[in-house]
């Protein structure tokens, strides 16, 4: 018994000691290799790839676009203008012919300026905000949506999507 109990406190100090050990020691970054600036451009040109403008009529409205394969496949489309077609008094929507790559989930809540992807294949902005139990895949917002609701109105329209 004596035996077992000294191989038990050995093992115990061993396992202890390993964890200890780990546990005390910083955690490894990877390094990142220097390009001669060339990688941190690229960062730079991806964050600003990210902002779009989205023209009705006279008013442009700045945009964020989401870091996921949908806004970026919508990204290589610009500029583009389409018609939009008005829906339930609260969104615009125009269907590609293609589908995009889509990640969709339970929204919730949708809030006027969302721009969503609906059925891979479906760009849709919301005007006003309202719950659903749709799912999207979010490809972006516009930063400041007031007056949005006013400038679309009730009808169909023609917008302009452009970096």
């Amino acid at each position: 018994m004596k035996k077992f109990f000294t191989l038990l406190m050995i093992f115990g100090a061993i396992f202890f000691t390993g964890c200890n050990a780990e546990s005390n020691q910083p955690e490894k970054v990877p390094e990142v290799e220097k390009n001669s600036g060339v990688e941190e451009k690229s960062k730079v040109e991806e964050v600003t790839d990210l902002k779009i403008k989205i023209t009705v009529g006279d008013k442009i409205f700045d945009a964020t676009l989401e870091d996921n394969d949908s806004a970026r496949e919508f990204a290589k489309k610009l500029p583009l203008e389409v018609t939009m077609t008005e829906l339930n008094g609260n969104e615009k929507y125009y269907k590609f012919p293609e589908n995009f790559p889509a990640n969709d989930k339970k929204i919730g809540e949708i809030h006027s300026g969302d721009l969503m992807l609906y059925s891979s294949s479906y760009v849709v902005l919301f005007y006003k905000t309202f719950s659903t139990n749709y799912t999207y895949t979010r490809l972006g917002k516009i930063d400041n949506p007031a007056g949005l609701s006013e400038t679309v109105g009730g009808g169909n329209i023609k917008v302009r999507f452009e970096k």
